[in-house]
């Protein structure tokens, strides 16, 4: 299923641990296509997230054999010991910008995996995963962030993308709504990693990142023509040096 010699590269994020970029993934990335595609009628918006647009949960075993290369070729790089909990799903972003929601106009970090939410006191982080599912890069790659703000403030940021009216929230930003695609007042874009079909990347969840959508009117609800992505979230255990980096970052 999955390319058993992966080509293995980095992209730098300055201060961050690397994105891992994978190309030619999957042996053949026609059968997953044609696995999303069978499951059309089956992909749902998830009201307990603000991923913007449906999705649908892989079968158990495919994440398994993902949480498998995972371990073998991800998870030293990222600083993991043990992968505790891991997840997959299919999704597609769809929402036109005039209909976001306040927390979907900003980035965001992973930090849970199903009910689970990591615990940084217990050594814990999380790591995630983009599969690229479609042939039009204008539909998309990934962005990541730092914050330009102190906490206390990006903190009472996501509070009001909570509790603001869209409106209110677009005086608050600055701006119409729309998928964050660089730096604003609150989030500085460190790097960016175009889409391609059947490329693969690893990051450190706690990265703050985005979906890089420049051309949301290219968006569709179609898995063979829309933004189709394969997305993984391993919850893992650090090294003991990883864990005390991440206790006092």
């Amino acid at each position: 299923m999955f390319n058993p010699r992966p080509l293995i590269r980095s992209i730098s994020l300055p201060g961050f641990k690397p994105c891992v970029v994978i190309d030619d993934f999957l042996l053949d990335p026609e059968k997953m296509l044609a696995f999303a595609a069978a499951r059309r009628a089956a992909f749902a918006v998830d009201a307990g997230n603000y991923f913007p647009g449906p999705e649908v949960a892989m079968p158990s075993d495919f994440t398994a054999l993902l949480s498998e290369f995972f371990t073998l070729h991800i998870r030293p790089l990222l600083g993991g010991r043990r992968t505790l909990q891991a997840t997959s799903r299919l999704s597609m972003v769809t929402k036109p910008p005039g209909t976001l929601q306040p927390l979907q106009r900003i980035c965001h970090s992973d930090t849970m995996v199903g009910t689970r939410r990591v615990d940084s006191q217990a050594g814990e982080a999380m790591a995630a995963s983009v599969l690229y599912l479609f042939r039009d890069p204008d539909l998309g790659g990934t962005s990541f962030y730092k914050p330009r703000r102190p906490p206390e403030e990006i903190a009472a940021l996501n509070w009001e993308a909570r509790a603001l009216t869209g409106e209110a929230f677009s005086r608050l930003l600055g701006g119409p709504p729309g998928y964050l695609t660089s730096s604003n007042g609150y989030f500085e874009q460190i790097g960016t990693v175009p889409a391609a079909y059947n490329r693969a990347i690893f990051y450190d969840g706690a990265i703050l990142h985005s979906g890089q959508i420049d051309r949301p009117e290219r968006l569709s609800n179609d898995p063979e023509e829309g933004r189709l992505t394969l997305n993984g979230f391993f919850l893992h255990r650090l090294t003991a040096s990883e864990a005390a980096r991440h206790l006092f970052r």
